[in-house]
């Protein structure tokens, strides 16, 4: 009989950025979750839906600015001035207390992602789809040294973007977002043509739109990159290494990590999708190297995670 399917916990819980592809993010996880019958997923850690007031922020002028830059500052004053018109304290006691039925339902949502219950739920593998900030997940250090026992980690897009102040979870995912420029189009190169989240795909793959990161605390020496630029994102003229996704083995857990994501039309072949940059053929691309890229995590798939060193073959 067919094996039963890894159980998985999807998160896309943020308490920094929201990105607007999450809705098909999940979606799409979930349909590769029916097609391949590779996972299941158990349950979703979700943002609560609660909207929270935010108070107007007062713009800033720097010293050295110009005329430009003085003319947009005092319509944006106005601007300012108009909203706080308007923020009563009725509203803010309002803020306060949508903020803390916000923080409680956060705090309920990550509660499935405890060690004790991904233990009792016999979880297999967790992943971070477009997650951002500091999550309060009821036990940081025992979730990374559940990883650690021999479980999955999948991050995509953003989970570099997250636990920023928690150095285990850094080094864990092995790189940490440091900032992106405008979108560009992206010339992937393949690191690993044999591994399961590049098989298939071409050797130089060219996405037309995407958002590239620049990473810290990222050294490809530690991590088994597939695929990663010849240059900086914002950059072509400079010869230089760029991670964009790697995966790695810590402890007896194996990690995934991803940094494309950020545009809907890449996590999406349908065509609910009405202004594409990317084209179908790149979506199911894309959704090809996640799901191999989950698959290998899984350990449904083999691939190597030794690490390959490609700052310096690529630099050379």
């Amino acid at each position: 009989s067919a094996a039963e399917p890894k159980r998985v916990i999807v998160c896309t819980v943020t308490t920094g950025f929201r990105h607007g592809s999450i809705p098909y993010a999940e979606k799409t996880l979930q349909k590769l979750a029916d097609e391949s019958k590779a996972y299941t997923i158990v349950a979703f850690a979700r943002q609560p839906d609660v909207q929270v007031p935010r108070k107007p922020n007062k713009p800033n002028l720097a010293k050295d600015a110009d005329d430009k830059a003085k003319a947009k500052y005092e319509a944006d004053l106005k601007k300012y001035e108009a909203e706080m018109a308007k923020w009563t304290p009725e509203i803010e006691s309002s803020a306060k207390d949508a903020q803390a039925r916000f923080d409680s339902g956060i705090k309920e949502s990550l509660s499935i992602l405890s060690p004790a219950n991904l233990e009792k739920e016999k979880i297999d593998g967790v992943i971070f789809a477009c997650t951002t900030g500091m999550l309060p997940l009821p036990d940081p250090d025992g979730f990374i040294k559940w990883v650690q026992a021999g479980h999955a980690f999948i991050g995509m897009h953003s989970a570099s973007d997250t636990f920023h102040q928690f150095a285990p979870y850094i080094e864990m995912i092995g790189g940490e977002f440091a900032g992106h420029g405008a979108q560009v189009p992206a010339d992937l190169h393949k690191a690993d043509p044999s591994h399961p989240a590049t098989a298939g795909l071409p050797d130089q793959w060219n996405l037309l739109q995407e958002e590239m990161y620049e990473f810290k605390n990222h050294d490809p020496s530690k991590v088994h990159v597939l695929w990663y630029l010849q240059h900086p994102p914002q950059k072509k003229d400079v010869q230089q290494y760029a991670g964009v996704s790697w995966c790695k083995i810590d402890g007896k857990g194996r990690v995934f990590y991803t940094s494309l994501g950020h545009r809907e039309d890449l996590w999406s072949a349908g065509d609910e999708i009405k202004d594409r940059k990317n084209t179908v053929e790149l979506a199911q691309q894309y959704q090809q190297h996640i799901l191999g890229g989950i698959k290998w995590a899984l350990g449904l798939a083999e691939g190597s995670a030794t690490p390959n060193n490609l700052a310096k073959s690529s630099n050379q």
